[in-house]
């Protein structure tokens, strides 16, 4: 486990302190008898969702939040928002704490969950962002400005007076995401809102969060599985496997310490065999004359130049390995 230390103390605007949520569980022995014991006399066991996670965020910042499906990543996300009541520890967003769900938090905040939807599937989504409106008490000349804003800033211009089940994915999404932040919220937590859209789409979403972050200095906490989302919005990454948090640090920090290696990629001038390129590091793919070697850092310098000398070299290239490979490496090992 690696947890930087963020001198956010008197700064944060979201404060988690050992914060755990657990389960109970029905356990059934199989078969008839099972079935009329538990009938009569349930037994259970607890379940960790989470367990006794602590960060800080400051107000501002975009946190990528990573971990495989089941890890704890929503539930953690629904305690933030006051949607469940943790088992222990403590939570403070904005000032607030989150399950007493006070007027002035839930103006501060809002949760965009992709496989849910806000929008009345058979109006326009101009309708149910006037009934958002009224819940938010935002006056017609605000609701107009607004609305305006962020349809331009979503390119929906046209777009929310058509029935929402006419719209494609990629616009159906953008119109949630406007109705969540028609009040303006100052933390955004978003799980997976991107999920199911196609490359440009998603592209469009990242823009727009970007654009937003920085037009109002809002909050972000994102969980998602395209790492290209992560990339592209956040500096920052929590990682939670087995609902622990088991790393709070920069994204490139978690390349550093997950992954001690370097990707070469070579063109040859002829093909060769894989026993003559093994010496040089772990061939991970050869396709004709296209070699891609995996090299630990210590020893970058020296194959690079053992393979200028030794081989026939058209061109060659040295990256860090995809964000991807490296969660999933980290997810694999179950961490150190």
């Amino acid at each position: 486990m690696f947890i930087c230390s963020f001198n956010l103390k008197y700064m944060s605007i979201i404060i988690a302190e050992n914060l755990s949520k657990s389960y109970p569980v029905a356990v059934k022995q199989p078969g008839i008898q099972g079935t009329i014991a538990h009938f009569f006399r349930r037994t259970y066991r607890s379940i960790n969702a989470v367990e006794n996670i602590s960060f800080e965020i400051a107000p501002g910042e975009v946190v990528g939040f990573l971990g495989p499906n089941g890890a704890g990543k929503t539930t953690t996300l629904k305690m933030l928002t006051g949607l469940i009541h943790p088992s222990s520890g403590k939570i403070k967003v904005a000032g607030h704490i989150p399950f007493r769900r006070q007027e002035a938090f839930l103006q501060k905040i809002t949760l965009v969950m992709g496989q849910k939807q806000q929008l009345i599937w058979d109006l326009p989504a101009i309708d149910s962002l006037k009934i958002n409106a009224a819940v938010y008490n935002i006056s017609d000349k605000e609701f107009q400005r607004r609305v305006s804003e962020l349809t331009e800033m979503l390119f929906l211009e046209g777009k929310l007076t058509q029935p929402v089940r006419k719209l494609s994915l990629g616009e159906r999404i953008k119109a949630e995401l406007l109705a969540a932040l028609l009040h303006r919220p100052h933390i955004l937590f978003l799980d997976e809102p991107t999920l199911g859209l196609d490359i440009n789409a998603q592209v469009a979403v990242r823009d727009f969060l970007r654009e937003y972050n920085q037009r109002y200095q809002a909050t972000v906490l994102l969980t998602s599985h395209y790492m290209a989302d992560i990339t592209a919005l956040c500096q920052r990454v929590l990682l939670i496997h087995q609902g622990k948090l088991m790393y709070d640090g920069s994204l490139d920090g978690l390349l550093e310490r997950f992954a001690p290696y370097r990707e070469i990629y070579v063109e040859l001038a002829q093909p060769l065999p894989t026993e003559k390129l093994m010496s040089y590091g772990e061939v991970q793919l050869l396709e004709g004359r296209a070699v891609r070697f995996l090299v630990q850092r210590d020893a970058l310098t020296r194959t690079v130049s053992q393979i200028l000398a030794d081989l026939e070299v058209v061109d060659l290239t040295v990256t860090e390995p995809p964000v991807e490979e490296v969660i999933g490496r980290v997810f694999q090992a179950g961490f150190v």
